[in-house]
């Protein structure tokens, strides 16, 4: 049983989601200003995005493999073995770790994960960044303003993460209450989304 896709296995399930459209880059400080006007252009265009071919070359690990923030990340997910399924399947959205966001994890920590015996560890840190959908930042939002400020969205390992908003910023937080800021959103891929954040997040201690 295949585990990422969503459509086989109801526990990677998420509430109150919808399909979605291909949004270009843009600073989060002006998610805010442009929410209302981006969740009706998403609506209108959503049937688009889910039919369009599935291309290897702009998939999501295809963007991480050419990316010069990602590489421990994309270190991860093949010590994982993500990367065929982060290239073919989807629709996925992946909060994404940038290399300083590893940097803040002890020095020997990212070492000893990567390492074939810790196979099962790094894939439980791995999937807990990865929600089945696609998931826009405008999104996000919807689902924090439906939810009184906060939304909660099951990763593909099971466990929830949980968004809220401090300022503009979009904060993800893990059950151990690490918190993540979203700095670069809805770098849109054939398979799915990105968005990069400041901080890894975790299921469990390491």
């Amino acid at each position: 049983m295949n585990i990422y896709r969503s459509s086989i296995n109801p526990i990677v399930a998420i509430p109150r989601t919808e399909n979605s459209m291909n949004h270009k880059t843009f600073p989060l400080s002006l998610i805010a200003l442009l929410f209302s006007l981006t969740t009706i252009a998403q609506n209108a265009h959503s049937s688009t995005y889910l039919e369009a071919t599935m291309d290897a070359d702009a998939s999501i690990i295809s963007h991480t493999e050419s990316s010069k923030t990602h590489k421990t990340l994309l270190a991860a997910m093949k010590a994982a073995d993500l990367d065929k399924i982060l290239g073919f399947d989807g629709p996925f959205t992946v909060f994404a770790p940038s290399d300083l966001a590893f940097e803040k994890l002890p020095s020997s920590t990212v070492a000893e994960l990567l390492k074939p015996s810790n196979k099962k560890k790094v894939k439980a840190l791995m999937t807990y960044h990865i929600i089945a959908g696609n998931f826009s930042a405008s999104k996000i939002l919807k689902a924090m303003c439906q939810g009184s400020g906060t939304a909660s969205f099951t990763t593909v390992n099971g466990d929830e993460l949980i968004a809220t908003m401090q300022g503009v910023d979009i904060i993800i937080a893990d059950k151990l209450g690490n918190r993540a800021k979203i700095t670069s959103a809805d770098s849109n891929q054939c398979n799915g989304v990105v968005h990069e954040i400041d901080t890894v997040i975790r299921p469990s201690k390491l």
